[in-house]
């Protein structure tokens, strides 16, 4: 089995609803437990192996390339993407990746938190030509804000829907990939207007038999409001205890 080297952050977007909290910092750079949420992440995915970050910037990326190229003291190597098209849905910035991953690669969201065996268990995982594995949580009920969660419905290990309002699921999308390069295809075919989510391009890939759930039995946390925020301290406290 070919090992995974590669990561890909999605760190572009202007994350207004945090603003809030973030006193106009892009949102990577928001302390979550005393240090920004960009470097929790790729410390997290170190241990799974991996060293190599493509990181794709746009809200006021250069304050989050300048404080990596100050602040970082780790062994990992950074190739910073920038998307001027940020306001738009996230499926361009993976987009604008393309020309940097050649191989299987590691897709994550710059403000998802996981459990570092979680992205160990991803990468761990075989995939077929042209296929995705999107990490998935069935417990629904622990679920923060579920009217804001991007919803999955499965037949047996395979992916048959996506989306924020299907009404019919049985899990939900963690924000982690383990993808091939086939995916930036993917993403082309869905695209409309210029423009396209990442939740597109999984449904291009669902209505082929591509998109295989993975179950995730760990905490993980989307830091997308200051109510999540708030509530992922709390639990990380509590789970650290």
């Amino acid at each position: 089995m070919q090992r995974v080297k590669q990561c890909l952050i999605l760190a572009a977007g202007n994350g207004s609803r945090l603003r809030a909290i973030s006193a106009n910092l892009p949102k990577p750079l928001v302390e979550f437990q005393g240090r920004p949420i960009l470097e929790h992440i790729v410390h997290r995915t170190q241990e799974s192996w991996i060293e190599e970050f493509v990181i794709v910037l746009g809200y006021r990326g250069d304050l989050i390339r300048d404080w990596f190229e100050k602040h970082w003291r780790g062994r990992a190597r950074f190739t910073w993407v920038y998307n001027p098209d940020f306001h738009k849905s996230n499926g361009i910035s993976a987009l604008k990746a393309r020309n940097a991953l050649h191989d299987n690669f590691l897709l994550l969201m710059a403000d998802h938190l996981f459990e570092p065996e979680t992205a160990r268990m991803m990468v761990r995982q075989h995939l077929a030509p042209g296929e995705v594995i999107l990490g998935i949580d069935p417990k629904i009920d622990r679920i923060f804000d579920i009217d804001d969660a991007t919803k999955v419905r499965r037949w047996g290990d395979r992916i048959v829907d996506i989306g924020k309002d299907i009404k019919v699921y049985d899990g939900i999308d963690t924000g982690m990939f383990l993808c091939t390069p086939a995916l930036f295809d993917d993403l082309d075919r869905a695209s409309k207007d210029g423009n396209c989510s990442l939740s597109d391009g999984m449904r291009q890939l669902a209505r082929g038999r591509r998109l295989r759930a993975l179950e995730i039995d760990a905490p993980w946390h989307d830091l997308d409001t200051p109510e999540a925020f708030a509530h992922a301290n709390t639990e990380s406290l509590r789970y650290a205890a």
